[in-house]
């Protein structure tokens, strides 16, 4: 955010000041690119590393963001996300010369073992990752929201904007997701490594515009973030769940466009920077406001550089992939950044800084070597590989220079890394780092293994050997191990269940265990169905739900003996329907209640299964053989 003195922007008075405040920046920021203010002659590199905090017992998310803070007074790099398990580590700014990407990936390293110190007194831990593998629906509600008026005041902005009745996710990879969720705190599933580059005004269109256009085989390489709530998805699952949990849009019946908050963007830019900050003014409107300190204006004419508090606040509730950024220098020179928002945070903290090499590098490379870029490639044709990329990684082919197509790792491979070497050079980085980091993304594309196949070939793994709540912690167990080795996602060995010793089902809860992929029969069908539906796929429980989805009852494989057994006495058979024989008022549970709730409930009540349902709607099913299941695992562990 920036600016932590921020105000609701349904004030109509004090809105109209912040626009009013707005406009004035963007008049200061036009004169001083025409009066040449900015800094020149300097290229600075910067980052800021988002990460998740869990628990180290059941590697599920931890909520200690404030209390870690507390306990870490003296470190003012460190700051509070959107929800209250992740944080931030803002890095130091450093000149874009010799040994930066060392001292980056140091100064990283050096701050995440600060804040791990810390974190043992909560037993917790921390994970680089993109989408925490384990992070659960349950944790992204308002309980949740970081506790600071700033957070507050945005999540409510963006729920009075809803046009829809809730802000819906919807994917589909090798799995589907379709949900829905009363809030955008959906949003802190994504962690991400957002890396900064200090442009001169005169160059900011054309290196703008070269990192719209090496955005996909960026994201290709580095994708980090297959797996959400269990389900296989896209490899860059973050720029879908990003643009979905902050999008207000809902279907209509005309064919009218309204632009996403978080997008690709919508053209090249052709002139300076200006053009990007006046379509987002034009597009967008003010989510929230600010008690502007300074008049830009007033600062101008005073000779002082102002620090455009409005335009910064409305620039950071617009989310573009490759973000544009003012500052001030130490010098008290202003100066311009795009920010790279598409790489996500991990595997591990080297294979961020091999993005982040292949990134700057590439930056400067095609920078140099194509001044024609735009002439060369369709803004389309970046965004489709933009969108390929998110969905397939490195599996994507793209259309690239002059309409080839090209796969994704041979593009890496043939002409990215070579010119993101040219361009480390240029910028005279030390030989062995350029080797070092560029050599990670060499040996990935060789091997056609990043931390999103290295994900899905895991988890995949895992679920033929046991159910999808035990994968996922041996899934994240692993990724926490092979990270604090600091080692490179193509050398990852794939975990085994043994890696995982602290399997403890009792902290489970419902919706981590339910069936979700459920057979079910509606109350008019002919009780016949039911009986073969049952024989088809060994099932002893069906539930009944209407055409809404929601339960009517239940059908137990005793209710079918009985009633067979029945009819045969009868001599007779009565076209019976599933209402007729049914369980009309069935006991149910929660997805949020505990395993141990459920086994009480099961025993308690002396049956079988236990329908899930939330606001009357069926959302899965648990029934007596899953927790065989769950026993089967503990003896096995007990005897090995």
């Amino acid at each position: 955010m920036g600016h932590k003195k921020v105000l609701t922007s349904d004030n109509e008075a004090q809105k109209s000041r912040f626009i009013h405040a707005l406009l004035r920046d963007m008049e200061a920021l036009e004169y001083m690119l025409r009066n040449d203010w900015f800094e020149s002659g300097i290229t600075r590199i910067g980052a800021e590393q988002e990460l998740c905090l869990l628990d180290r017992t059941n590697f599920k998310p931890l909520p200690v963001a404030m209390e870690v803070l507390e306990k870490m007074p003296d470190c003012p790099w460190l700051g509070t996300e959107l929800a209250r398990f992740n944080l931030e580590i803002n890095l130091d700014p450093r000149e874009f010369v010799g040994t930066c990407l060392r001292e980056m990936e140091n100064e990283t390293q050096q701050k995440l073992q600060q804040i791990r110190a810390t974190l043992k007194d909560f037993n917790g831990d921390l994970i680089l990752t993109g989408i925490l593998a384990t992070i659960r629906k349950n944790d992204l509600e308002r309980h949740n929201l970081t506790p600071k008026d700033r957070y507050e005041l945005l999540i409510n902005a963006m729920s009075a904007q809803l046009l829809g009745q809730a802000f819906e996710l919807r994917m589909r990879g090798i799995d589907e997701l379709l949900v829905r969720h009363d809030s955008p705190l959906l949003e802190a599933c994504n962690t991400s490594f957002q890396v900064h580059l200090q442009v001169s005004p005169a160059d900011y269109a054309h290196y703008y515009n070269t990192a719209l256009a090496l955005t996909g085989p960026i994201i290709a390489i580095a994708a980090n973030s297959p797996i959400v709530f269990g389900r296989r998805l896209w490899h860059e699952s973050r720029i879908a769940l990003f643009q979905q949990a902050l999008d207000v849009r809902t279907t209509h019946d005309h064919l009218r466009e309204r632009s996403p908050r978080v997008s690709f963007g919508n053209s090249w830019i052709d002139h300076s920077v200006l053009d990007i900050f006046r379509e987002d003014l034009a597009r967008f409107r003010v989510l929230i406001c600010s008690d502007t300190e300074e008049d830009a204006i007033e600062m101008i004419k005073q000779g002082k550089t102002p620090r455009l508090q409005a335009l910064q606040v409305h620039n950071s509730t617009i989310y573009r992939w490759n973000r544009p950024c003012y500052g001030i220098s130490p010098n008290g020179q202003p100066h311009l950044r795009i920010e790279n928002r598409v790489i996500p945070a991990g595997p591990s903290l080297i294979d961020q800084m091999a993005n982040t090499a292949l990134w700057l590098g590439a930056m400067v490379g095609y920078a140099k070597e194509h001044k024609n870029l735009t002439q060369r490639m369709t803004w389309e044709d970046a965004r489709g590989n933009f969108e390929k990329a998110a969905r397939f990684g490195i599996d994507s082919k793209f259309t690239w220079f002059d309409d080839q197509k090209i796969t994704a790792a041979d593009l890496i491979l043939e002409e990215i890394l070579p010119l993101a070497k040219i361009g480390l050079q240029l910028q005279k980085v030390d030989d062995q780092d350029i080797d070092r980091y560029l050599g990670i993304i060499e040996e990935r594309a060789k091997r056609h293994m990043n931390g999103a196949i290295w994900q899905l070939k895991a988890f995949t793994k895992l679920k033929k050997e046991t159910r999808a709540d035990e994968a996922l912690p041996i899934l994240t167990a692993a990724i926490i191990q092979n990270q604090q080795q600091n080692i490179p996602v193509h050398d990852w060995p794939i975990p085994e269940l043994s890696d995982y010793a602290s399997y403890r089902p009792s902290q489970l809860r419902v919706e981590e265990f339910m069936e979700t992929d459920l057979f079910t029969v509606h109350p008019d069908d002919p009780i016949e169905l039911v009986a073969q539906l049952m024989d088809w796929k060994k099932i002893r429980y069906t539930p009944v739900e209407d055409v809404k989805g929601r339960l009517s009852g239940i059908i137990t494989s005793r209710l079918l003996l009985r009633h067979f057994a029945r009819q045969s006495s009868l001599n007779g058979a009565q076209q019976l329907l599933v209402k007729d024989v049914m369980i009309a008022d069935p006991i149910t549970i929660a997805p949020t209640a505990t395993i141990l709730e459920a086994v009480q409930t099961m025993r308690d009540q002396q049956i079988g299964c236990l329908p899930v349902v939330q606001n009357d709607e069926l959302v899965g099913i648990i029934t007596e053989m899953d927790f065989l299941g769950i026993t089967a695992r503990l003896i096995e562990r007990l005897e090995g």
